[in-house]
C-alpha cells in the first residue's frame, strides 16, 4: 500500500489499484463560525491542493458534521468521486453517500478484476455520550485476499472499540489512526480522538499492525502533536512499528 498525507485527516491510499481518500479537507488556513458561535481554527493548509489531486475512487469519510473532518473544498470534491462512503446520517444529508451501518460491508471493483470489501466499523468521537453532541461516527475496514487489511479509524478516542475491530480483523496490517487528542469544551476537554497514550494502547491491541498516525496537528484543538505521540510510542517500545509521514510525500508501507 501507498499512503501520501495530505494534511490533517486526508489522506490518498494507493490500494489495489484504486485510490482512496480519507476525510477530505483541502480549504487554505482559516477560522470557521460555528452555528453555536465557537471558532475552529485550521493552521495549515494541504500538502497536495485538490486541484492537483487527480482523480479519486473512493472517499472513505468518517462524519460530514465536522469542517475538519469535511470543509468547503472537500465537500465540492465530492460529486466528482464515484462511491462515497460514510455514516447513514450522512447519506440522508449528502446526495449520493452510501451510509455504512456498524459492521456492514460494500465490495468494490479493483481494475485489475479482484474486489475490494469496505466494512463500517464503529467510533466514538469523545467520552460515552458524546454522540449526542458531536454525532456519529464510522470507521473503514478494508480487506481483499491478496493485499493487507487495513483499518481507518476515524475520529475514534475509544480504545475499548479498538478492541472489538481487532478481534474481528486480526491480523491488521495497517492501522490509519486518528490521534491528536482533539479537545473542545463542548466536552470539558474531555479528548474526542485518540490520546497518544490511547493510540498506544490501539497499538498493542493491532499488532502486528504498522501505525499510520493523522489527524494529529494543523487544526487548533489538537493537543498532542505527532513529536508527542513519536516519544509516547518510543517509550511503549513501539517505535518500530510507527511511520509518521511527511505531508505530501507518497509513501509505501510494507
Amino acid at each position: 500500500m501507498k499512503i501520501t498525507h495530505i494534511g490533517g485527516p486526508t489522506a490518498l491510499l494507493d490500494l489495489g489499484g484504486l485510490r482512496i481518500l480519507t476525510d477530505p479537507a483541502f480549504d487554505e488556513p482559516q477560522e470557521y463560525v460555528l452555528p453555536n458561535g465557537r471558532v475552529m481554527a485550521k493552521l495549515t493548509g494541504p500538502a497536495v491542493p485538490v486541484a492537483d489531486l487527480g482523480p479519486v475512487d473512493v472517499v472513505l469519510l468518517s462524519h460530514d458534521e465536522h469542517k475538519d473532518n469535511l470543509d468547503d473544498a472537500g465537500r465540492a470534491l465530492l460529486p466528482s468521486v464515484p462511491v462515497v462512503l460514510s455514516t447513514p446520517g450522512a447519506a440522508t444529508r449528502i446526495p449520493g453517500v452510501r451510509g455504512l451501518q456498524n459492521w456492514e460491508s460494500v465490495e468494490l471493483d479493483r481494475p485489475d478484476g479482484g474486489t475490494l470489501t469496505v466494512t463500517g466499523v464503529p467510533a466514538l468521537h469523545g467520552p460515552e455520550g458524546a454522540e449526542a453532541v458531536l454525532g456519529v461516527v464510522t470507521g473503514f475496514v478494508l480487506t481483499a485476499d491478496d493485499l493487507p487489511t487495513v483499518y481507518v479509524s476515524g475520529d475514534n478516542a475509544s480504545v475499548d472499540l479498538v478492541k472489538q475491530i481487532a478481534d474481528r480483523f486480526s491480523p491488521v496490517d495497517v492501522a490509519v489512526l486518528f490521534a491528536g487528542a482533539a479537545r473542545t469544551p463542548l466536552m470539558d476537554g474531555a479528548p474526542l480522538t485518540l490520546t497518544s497514550e490511547a493510540a498506544a494502547e490501539a497499538a498493542h491491541l493491532l499488532t502486528p499492525a504498522t501505525i499510520v498516525p493523522v489527524h494529529t496537528e494543523g487544526w487548533s484543538h489538537f493537543s498532542e502533536g505527532p513529536d508527542h505521540l513519536a516519544r509516547t510510542f518510543t517509550t511503549a517500545g513501539l517505535a518500530p512499528r510507527l511511520q509518521l509521514l511527511d505531508h505530501g510525500t507518497p509513501t509505501t508501507i510494507s
